[in-house]
């Protein structure tokens, strides 16, 4: 494994990052397809043995009870300071408008900890942009959090460019912690990231932590091949499907080049986008899931493998929590 700083903070990472949605109660949230605690904990020590580091959660996973999942087992399996955490917090909602949003980001943050069984998280991510609480308030909120030594890092997911900036520079002009890291939608067969934010991020040295790193499975087999979450998992048919048709000659591509190298495709689409960023959220639920992960890194392709797999991509409209917006 490869390790690396994450953005302007001084946390040192594995280049590959352990995304956690796939574990916690499976009748506790929207997704059906998670894992048990037992077999979370079968896969994250085996994480942890080929070198990752870095795990990501949120609260709102299956009802918090990945938190749950992940902060036992580590706290079993690791050494606090050998491994890096991140956690998530959504952006405020109707019902807790009453509370400002210092407070909300103070409970949010307390519940994470009390789930994790932590002292402190490592990088804290608002999931999504808070359309409806004064930025200042929530960013006051973090720098709070980093003063009291409750976190390490900050984050920010699901946003735009222009809003990241906004609340960096927010966060200079106060004296305020500033966000060291995205966590936006980015991989071979949705790359809109690159119009504005991965520039953006090369100037600023904001890490990119991008999630579905592998379009929820789909860049790791061929089309028509399917998995258990492939049939189950609504919210990533509701990302692909539209652009199927045309993601797929992409998908055939990395297939060709994983015959070419003799390796697997997810370890191509992972190396491939190894090259633009720090550290992918690659959900890993099976040992293979692990391996491809851990092997990409170590994969080098050339840069006419890159612009082959390149190609073929049209634009994409935004979609998930962005669609929207």
């Amino acid at each position: 494994m490869k390790y690396v700083k994450l953005g302007n903070s001084d946390l040192n990472v594995s280049r590959v990052c352990m995304g956690c949605m796939g574990f916690g109660d499976a009748e506790a949230g929207m997704h059906r397809w998670t894992l048990s605690e037992g077999d979370s904990r079968e896969i994250i020590k085996y994480a942890l043995e080929k070198g990752v580091n870095f795990f990501d959660t949120a609260v709102s996973y299956q009802g918090g009870t990945s938190e749950q999942y992940v902060g036992r087992i580590l706290r079993e399996l690791a050494r606090r300071e050998d491994v890096v955490v991140a956690t998530k917090f959504p952006s405020r909602p109707p019902m807790m408008e009453g509370l400002s949003g210092q407070a909300y980001v103070e409970k949010m943050l307390d519940t994470s900890l009390k789930n994790l069984g932590m002292d402190y998280i490592d990088l804290y991510i608002l999931h999504m942009w808070d359309y409806n609480t004064p930025l200042y308030e929530i960013m006051d909120g973090l720098d709070h959090a980093v003063k009291a030594g409750k976190v390490r890092a900050i984050g920010v997911s699901n946003c735009y460019a222009y809003q990241l900036m906004k609340a960096n520079a927010l966060a200079e002009k106060e004296g305020f912690e500033k966000f060291v890291s995205v966590q936006g939608h980015y991989n071979l067969i949705f790359r809109e990231e690159e119009r504005e934010m991965a520039k953006l991020c090369r100037e600023e040295n904001i890490a990119m932590t991008p999630y579905s790193a592998l379009a929820a499975g789909r860049l790791s087999r061929l089309p028509g091949e399917t998995t258990k979450r492939l049939e189950l998992d609504a919210f990533a048919k509701g990302k692909y499907g539209a652009t199927e048709e045309a993601d797929n000659q992409i998908i055939r591509r990395v297939a060709e080049l994983s015959e070419k190298y003799g390796v697997s495709m997810t370890e191509v689409s992972l190396a491939w986008l190894l090259t633009k960023v720090t550290s992918p959220v690659v959900g890993m639920t099976k040992p293979h899931h692990v391996d491809g992960a851990v092997n990409a890194v170590e994969l080098t392709l050339t840069d006419e493998d890159c612009a082959y797999l390149e190609e073929l991509y049209v634009p994409h409209k935004l979609v998930g929590v962005m669609a929207n917006r």
